[in-house]
């Protein structure tokens, strides 16, 4: 019932929401007499902060029409979909190098893993842009749960490996796989079996950022949550079904809705005073800062609901009960086994302050695949960095991403 009462709330709030967006144009248009009112900025500010905090936030998106490359300015990018699955597309960031001066350019082939936790794929958009201009980069575009019919049948956690291999055989050889936070588990299971099954094409290298690889290592508060309640409290709490009004009527979801209350729970003050400072930006007339308001909160507060077997099985598998690093995860009757990788170099990054995965536990990579050689694996922990910090923002562009483009190309 929880999520038809949500849908409800959001219906019944609809027309003041509405209300409130109009009221803040009318006290802000210039042509507007009220916008020439004694405290209209204040007036305004206070409507459009009442909007933001109520209305719907639907998928963005990436946005990225051109870029730079080797020198070349405003060559233009081209998003295409390779693949399209029921609860994925396989999206291409394709350039245009037609020009006689980049026709002959050859760049590293990049699979870029997107987490299914939450939030849509591009939330990475920067991850995107800062791998274009050296790298042909293709991401997984998780389909919300909510909008799959479900004659399209379940989505458990070794669909979601055996999507990632699909995607790595359809890409073919000479790839480089980069997964960030949630998808290192299900990205590391894809290629341990293809090695275990003497596949050919395997990736050239594989990048591992922020994922609980072994979250028992130095565990956080996201890990405590998953360890503290039983699996029984997970199933029976937080999964519901898809109201009527969307394609995906009937399908258990854990919903993104009780998914952005968790992210916003995990820091409650930090949020609420960044919506004060909104307001106070939008009372000063300090319009670039609400606008970087704006948009952190428009990728933010957008969310996507999760199936509820592949969220069920990923809580048990990977926090509960610690298949992979104990050796002990089957998917369908393989086991998992990292040891037989031995030619795919392995790079891994964590952040200093890394708050949703704690330190060591994307590092773990490495004990468990023992088989690579030395001089095949890296490890980066990148300083005064939280957990957004690793694939966007200057940090990212400026140290982390330049990292990953030399062991792409030393080993690629």
């Amino acid at each position: 019932m929880l999520y038809q009462l949500h849908e409800m709330n959001r219906t019944l709030l609809n027309p003041l929401i509405q209300w409130a967006e109009a009221s803040s144009k009318l006290f802000t248009n210039p042509v507007s007499p009220f916008a020439h009112t004694p405290f209209a900025q204040r007036i305004a500010a206070g409507y459009e902060l009442m909007y933001r905090l109520g209305k719907d936030y639907n998928k963005p998106q990436f946005g990225i029409t051109s870029i730079d490359v080797a020198g070349h300015t405003g060559v233009a990018v081209i998003e295409d979909v390779a693949i399209e699955k029921p609860f994925c597309r396989l999206l291409h960031f394709r350039k245009d190098l037609s020009s006689t001066a980049l026709s002959k350019l050859q760049q590293p082939k990049v699979l870029l893993v997107a987490p299914l936790s939450g939030h849509h794929s591009t939330l990475l958009r920067d991850t995107v842009r800062g791998l274009l201009p050296d790298h042909d980069v293709y991401i997984t575009d998780w389909t919300d749960a909510r909008m799959v019919p479900l004659d399209k049948g379940a989505f458990h956690l070794h669909d979601y490996i055996y999507y990632v291999q699909d995607f790595i055989r359809f890409l073919g050889a000479d790839l480089n796989v980069i997964s960030v936070c949630q998808p290192t588990v299900p990205v590391l299971a894809a290629i341990s079996l293809m090695a275990s099954a003497n596949e050919p094409n395997l990736p050239k290298t594989m990048v591992m950022m922020g994922g609980p690889i072994d979250p028992r290592k130095s565990p956080t508060e996201v890990n405590d949550l998953a360890t503290e309640k039983p699996f029984s409290w997970f199933e029976n709490t937080v999964i519901f079904s898809v109201p009527p009004n969307y394609p995906g009527y009937g399908r258990h979801v854990y919903p993104g809705f009780l998914q952005h209350a968790g992210f916003v729970a995990m820091n409650p003050r930090r949020h609420a005073e960044s919506h004060w400072e909104f307001y106070l930006h939008l009372r000063g007339g300090d319009n670039e800062s609400a606008e970087e308001h704006r948009k952190f909160y428009d990728e933010y507060n957008a969310v996507l609901d999760m199936p509820a077997e592949y969220y069920l099985e990923t809580i048990k598998t990977v926090f509960q009960e610690f298949h992979l690093p104990a050796g002990t995860w089957e998917v369908e009757g393989k086991l998992v086994r990292p040891q037989d990788i031995k030619s795919v170099a392995l790079f891994t990054v964590e952040g200093e302050l890394d708050d949703i995965s704690g330190s060591g536990q994307t590092r773990a990579a490495h004990d468990l695949c023992s088989n690579i050689p030395e001089e095949k694996k890296l490890h980066f922990t990148a300083p005064k960095c939280g957990h957004y910090g690793i694939f966007s923002g200057r940090r990212w562009r400026e140290t982390i991403a330049p990292r990953i483009g030399e062991f792409i190309k030393a080993h690629a």
